[in-house]
């Protein structure tokens, strides 16, 4: 039997994870499907992928009333339900996780987006949200702030796998890495000192670099230059032709760094002592602008080493009309071109994923608020 566009980017070195999770989708046996027919081998998570799904299905109001009447607040219950959820998908990843040596088979659940700006805050969280899940094959999200960058380190240091999320720039994303590899080499120097601490190769992580988001805003910052432009009686055909091409731009840069950070003395003695890659993830894959294609960001980041991760819609937009072939290694002087051109024309990057950041975790914490006051108003009915 012919594998399908999905099932074949495992050919290329890339793993494909299912950017959704729901009580409708594992109980369907949806997600069983997708690992089983498409080669699907992990699954995401964040605050507003579970408000969708909680808020948006009955498929919970059970376990809701039954939590309720045995007095849990509205908080334990949302924990609750998240945390059956990433069981659920675990368990149906696990026969992944054992065939990959880990290095697949992984549900990743995010750490609460009020600490995002909290170092030691979302170390404890991470330690207790993979505790209370109690599964092997969880990772825990923790975003890209500096704060967050610091708690990775942390984490790796004490043998923790990580989803390091909302990565938006190639200044954070070599913090990332960085603190990745500095935490490995705390763990390592604390075995050979014989310290009872996990083996470096227990240690997995994936480093979530968003690539539409950057699309998004910086496409409306350069019909914003256009239109100022046309205002002024001047052309804008040179700053046209800079759209839809910045988070692939970006993207492939950030692959350049990747290999180049994992390779040389520094990485072969970390890996000679059992260390794991930490694979960057093409998260935010759904094209935004119908304008472009619904296959964008997964057509043209495909590789090896790497993961993507998508939502249904675009899982399913791959399978019918994606197009298998290493893209990610191609036009990689055109992308760092791409981007200086974006920087000459007076799009500051920086700047640009500094704001997506501060947007990200705050878009996530309202998610997270608002599923907790449904789920109050939920737990009132049900008492």
């Amino acid at each position: 039997m012919e594998l399908n566009p999905l099932a074949r980017l495992a050919q290329f070195g890339q793993s494909v994870w299912c950017d959704d999770i729901g009580r409708d989708l594992l109980l369907a046996g949806r997600l069983r499907t997708l690992i089983q027919e498409d080669g699907v081998s992990g699954v995401t998570s964040n605050p507003t992928i579970f408000y969708r799904a909680i808020t948006e299905s009955t498929a919970y109001d059970e376990a809701i009333r039954t939590l309720a009447s045995a007095g849990a607040g509205a908080l334990e219950i949302m924990e609750a339900l998240m945390a059956d959820d990433i069981r659920y998908a675990a368990d149906e990843l696990y026969p992944v996780h054992v065939a990959t040596a880990s290095k697949d088979g992984w549900v990743s659940i995010e750490v609460s987006p009020a600490l995002a700006y909290d170092t030691q805050g979302t170390v404890s969280e991470a330690i207790r949200l993979r505790a209370f899940v109690g599964r092997p094959n969880v990772m825990v999200k923790v975003p890209a702030t500096a704060e967050g960058v610091g708690a990775v380190q942390d984490l790796a240091a004490l043998g923790h796998s990580i989803n390091v999320t909302l990565i938006f720039s190639l200044e954070r994303y070599r913090e990332v890495m960085e603190s990745y590899l500095s935490g490995l080499e705390t763990l390592r120097a604390r075995r050979e000192a014989g310290e009872d601490v996990p083996d470096l190769r227990e240690v997995h992580g994936v480093a979530s670099f968003f690539v539409s988001r950057i699309d998004t805003v910086v496409d409306r910052r350069l019909g914003e230059l256009i239109a100022g432009r046309a205002a002024a009686g001047k052309g804008g055909a040179g700053l046209e032709a800079l759209r839809g091409k910045a988070a692939v731009a970006s993207a492939k840069q950030a692959y350049r760094l990747f290999r180049e950070t994992f390779s040389g003395p520094r990485w072969e003695a970390l890996r000679e002592a059992g260390a794991t890659l930490q694979r960057p993830l093409w998260a935010s894959t759904s094209t935004k602008d119908p304008a472009y294609s619904d296959i964008l960001y997964v057509q043209e980041l495909i590789g090896p080493d790497t993961v993507t991760t998508m939502p249904l819609n675009t899982l399913d937009a791959f399978r019918d009309h994606g197009r298998p072939a290493e893209t990610l290694t191609q036009g990689v002087q055109e992308a760092a071109a791409h981007l200086a051109a974006l920087e000459a024309a007076g799009i500051a990057m920086a700047q640009i994923a500094a704001g997506l950041e501060r947007d990200g975790v705050r878009a996530f914490a309202e998610s997270f608020e608002a599923l907790q006051a449904a789920l109050e108003v939920k737990r009132q009915e049900s008492a």
